[in-house]
């Protein structure tokens, strides 16, 4: 196959690494590069399109996890949703709270932990871009049937199961 004249940014990286170091086996590359690749455009996109509400990425990732979850939580289980560091997770918070989107609480067993949980205003600004996030989602995967879409995902999860920590 002449990925030179065909294909995707990732066919170019193969086909260039293909004539740097010949005896490496890099197909992977056509995976994990395309991974790793729609996840930081995607990613760039979010960022760009979240401007307007003024939140960032992980931000918004922080107001998503205290969203989806039914009770408030401890600064180390929203660090462990989000894939943020503990002092990422810190930062993000402290300007979310300054905003007024979240708020600390203590936790009634352990007076050193503290709870978050999000502000109704921190609920209206998930409320409104949250569809928005999954527009974008759908006009990513637009080229893909139902079908498609169920089998690249059961694909993808067995890739996941081999890189998430087991829990």
């Amino acid at each position: 196959m002449d990925f030179e004249s065909a294909g995707d940014f990732v066919d170019r990286a193969r086909a260039g690494w293909e004539r740097a170091r010949p005896a490496l086996d890099v197909s992977g590359i056509e995976v994990m590069g395309r991974i790793s690749r729609i996840g930081a455009l995607a990613s760039q996109r979010v960022e760009r399109d979240l401007a307007a509400a003024a939140v960032s990425r992980a931000e918004f990732d922080v107001l998503c996890t205290l969203a989806r979850s039914d009770r408030p939580l401890r600064a180390s289980e929203v660090t462990a949703a989000t894939m943020l560091s503990g002092a990422s997770t810190t930062k993000n918070v402290d300007r979310l709270a300054r905003r007024g989107l979240v708020e600390r609480l203590p936790w009634e067993r352990d007076g050193r932990v503290v709870l978050m949980r999000l502000t109704p205003l921190g609920v209206e600004l998930v409320n409104r871009e949250f569809p928005h996030f999954l527009d974008r989602e759908r006009e990513l995967l637009a080229g893909l049937d139902a079908g498609e879409k169920a089998q690249l995902a059961a694909l993808l999860r067995k890739v996941s199961a081999r890189v998430e920590p087991a829990g």
